[in-house]
């Protein structure tokens, strides 16, 4: 946590990044050019977690433009909802309109790893974050163990649940490699429980609205429903689950730890929740792109990424780093929590 604030301090001013006419300067780098384009496309353009994630970048291209003095641009193309198929258009798309990098979060990795290959072949580098393509040219990938996610995830609901019961798996997009590996973890480690029960894998489009009512069906199809392991925390992005669900019967453990969510810790449905430090996906991605396109450093084939164990032990100074990073919605009664 420390160290997500030290991160913190610096976001807390954003900038604008000005927008130089013309091409974008040579995707080699080297100070050949007056600006410098990455275009950033994620899953979805209204997932809150990507919007966190674009503004991380958005400050990162601010920063770097002051310090060396080369206009920075994150060119956001990233679709309204999740389509592997659209994905690969805006790359084709980003590397003919003269970007200098490709900064991806993909959908769908056998849709988009001919384009990501293409893209390179063409001298544009590209870089994934939260959702891989292993098997692509990408230069380096940033996010953490999906799998391990998954372990994580499953570790924690047993114990909330005290080692039994029944539960199903929340995994949205089928075809995520990073949500595949993330249910391979939960399934592994709920194999190690034998008081633990898998009644069923409910996949669905990533929307809070879509989310959520899948959760209600299989609540509906599964009475006996004690816990759920959610690979993503779409469905806590509304409040729909704070009054159609008993805290006193059914416990959740969710990825992702985003304002909206913070009421379900607060009631007890939600007792922990694994956040991603979403904002870092665009901050730390900028950063390693421009050092390794730009400025011709080496950089990792994995920047790592840690999830943040969220409680209400550390609420209030998870509320605190949100709002650090720019979020606006995070409730005042939580910023007002102890450390």
């Amino acid at each position: 946590m420390s160290r997500l604030l030290v991160w913190s301090r610096n976001a807390i001013v954003f900038a604008a990044v000005a927008t130089a006419c013309g091409k974008s300067g040579d995707s080699t780098g080297g100070g050949s050019g007056k600006t410098f384009t990455i275009a950033m496309i994620a899953k979805s353009s209204t997932n809150p977690v990507f919007l966190s994630g674009r503004q991380g970048a958005e400050v990162a291209a601010a920063e770097l433009s002051k310090k060396h003095g080369v206009t920075v641009k994150i060119d956001w193309l990233t679709p309204p909802n999740e389509d592997g198929a659209v994905q690969s258009q805006r790359i084709s798309e980003a590397v003919n309109s003269g970007a200098n990098a490709i900064l991806l979060s993909s959908s769908d990795a056998g849709k988009v790893r001919g384009a990501v290959d293409e893209a390179v072949a063409r001298g544009v580098p590209v870089m994934t974050f939260d959702s891989d393509v292993p098997d692509s040219k990408r230069f380096s990938f940033y996010g953490g163990d999906d799998a391990k996610m998954g372990v994580q995830v499953m570790d924690e609901l047993a114990a909330q649940m005290g080692g039994k019961g029944k539960i199903a798996i929340i995994a949205g997009n089928q075809n995520a490699p990073n949500l595949q590996q993330r249910v391979r973890g939960v399934r592994e480690t709920a194999a190690k429980y034998p008081g633990i029960t898998i009644l069923t894998v409910a996949y669905h489009a990533e929307t809070p609205q879509d989310a959520a009512a899948e959760v209600l069906r299989v609540k509906n199809a599964y009475p006996d429903l004690q816990g759920i392991a959610m690979i993503g925390g779409w469905a806590l992005f509304t409040r729909t689950l704070l009054t159609d669900l008993d805290p006193k019967k059914i416990k959740i453990v969710s990825i992702d730890g985003l304002p909206a969510q913070l009421p379900y810790i607060e009631t007890g449905l939600a007792p922990v929740l694994f956040a991603q430090p979403c904002y870092q996906w665009g901050y730390v991605s900028v950063n390693t792109i421009f050092d390794h396109v730009y400025l011709k450093k080496d950089v990792p084939a994995h920047v790592q990424m840690d999830l943040v164990r969220v409680s209400k032990d550390n609420l209030g100074t998870w509320a605190r780093q949100l709002k650090d990073w720019g979020f606006t919605d995070v409730d005042a009664k939580y910023l007002a929590l102890p450390k």
